[in-house]
């Protein structure tokens, strides 16, 4: 079994906003999977399904962005799932629009929702995936509260789309397999100099 959290924030006025990404990701999983997150438990919205042979619980956290670690941490004692069952999904203002990042761990990276689930969680081992949103000149929050603009959308399509392939790859394949399939160009080539630098084997974990 593995657990997918979107993370985003509840209520009609932060749908469709930059932060909300996770949700999306999550919501477009489920429609996708032919179920609906129509549970309500532990302070998260919850909807369960099978991609092939692996039993997934898709997961909108409650709380707002900041606690997301509460429903987190919550589901998983109460499905008794560790830290290599669970796939974090977020928005990051420091990848471009459209861009796709997969890491099997690392730091919260000044996302607050990634920050209270390491905090809560007690480790920094456990997979996430960001998607781009690229980072303002000024007005950080408004920025990440800001609705998606139509160009913008348009650009996020084929990011939203491959994250959703990818979740499907991870949660049947692992980490190693989703990001060699779906880290955009950028990021892979990023990972060689990384790998040229430092000696790093291809697949290890890598530190954000």
């Amino acid at each position: 079994m593995k657990i997918i959290v979107g993370l985003g924030n509840p209520g009609a006025e932060y749908a469709q906003t930059r932060h909300n990404i996770g949700f999306m990701i999550v919501d477009g999983l489920a429609k996708e999977l032919g179920v609906s997150l129509d549970k309500n438990q532990h302070k998260a919205r919850v909807g369960q399904a099978h991609v092939g042979r692996e039993k997934v619980i898709l997961v909108k956290p409650q709380t707002y962005m900041n606690l997301s670690g509460q429903a987190v941490v919550a589901l998983m004692n109460w499905y008794k799932l560790s830290p290599e069952d669970l796939l974090v999904i977020s928005d990051d203002m420091d990848l471009p629009i459209g861009h796709v990042r997969i890491r099997k761990n690392g730091s919260a990276g000044g996302q607050k929702g990634l920050k209270n689930i390491i905090e809560l969680l007690g480790t920094q081992e456990f997979s996430r995936m960001r998607v781009g949103i690229g980072r303002p000149e000024h007005g950080t929050v408004d920025h990440v509260l800001g609705k998606i603009t139509n160009a913008e959308a348009e650009q996020m399509a084929p990011a939203l789309a491959n994250a959703i392939e990818a979740v499907k790859v991870w949660a049947l394949e692992g980490t190693a397999a989703a990001m060699n399939r779906f880290n955009t160009k950028k990021e892979k080539q990023d990972r060689r100099k990384a790998v040229e630098k430092t000696g790093t084997v291809a697949g290890q974990p890598e530190e954000e």
